[in-house]
């Protein structure tokens, strides 16, 4: 199964700091859909799941990979934008930061219901992505999240694929 595109992510730079940047970033490095929140939560299923589903356990945990290097990624680019990566993020704009909590991973065992999730997860991921490339001006940063997003899509297909193939047991 592929779990990511096979073109190379963009070197990471950005043309100058800039800080408002740097927290919409943080939102898609932290935030609720965010890659830290999506490593977690694919690694607890993938051990959740591998006795019993161990192909779709093994898939999980490979789609995990690819979010860690999007983490990876997303905290150095925020540290060139002039902002510690912390695991932070905002509700809303307006709203204070809140850290990063394990109670943002859903902890759901059911292999149907948490698929469904993680398609869900994933289409609000990109749309994240999608709305911050419209108030981000930098060709850098614009390159990253838009080779992300691709490697999203490929995730979604995937969890579209193991639904199937569940639902076909």
């Amino acid at each position: 199964m592929q779990i990511q595109a096979s073109e190379k992510y963009p070197e990471i730079r950005v043309e100058k700091k800039n800080s408002f940047y740097a927290e919409l970033l943080l939102n898609d490095y932290a935030g609720i859909t965010g890659e830290l929140s999506a490593i977690t939560l694919y690694s607890f299923q993938n051990f959740s799941l591998f006795d019993k589903y161990p192909k779709i356990a093994h898939n999980l945990i490979q789609i995990a990979k690819v979010e860690m290097r999007h983490l990876e990624l997303l905290g150095k680019t925020i540290n060139l934008l002039g902002v510690k990566p912390c695991y932070v993020f905002r509700e809303q704009e307006k709203y204070p930061y809140k850290y990063w909590s394990s109670n943002l991973v859903n902890y759901d065992t059911n292999i149907y219901e948490l698929l469904k999730y993680d398609i869900i997860s994933e289409e609000k991921a990109i749309f994240n992505y999608q709305y911050h490339l419209s108030l981000i001006n930098d060709k850098y940063i614009r390159k990253l999240l838009e080779r992300i997003i691709i490697d999203e899509k490929i995730h979604i297909r995937c969890f579209q694929s193991m639904l199937k193939d569940f639902c076909s047991l």
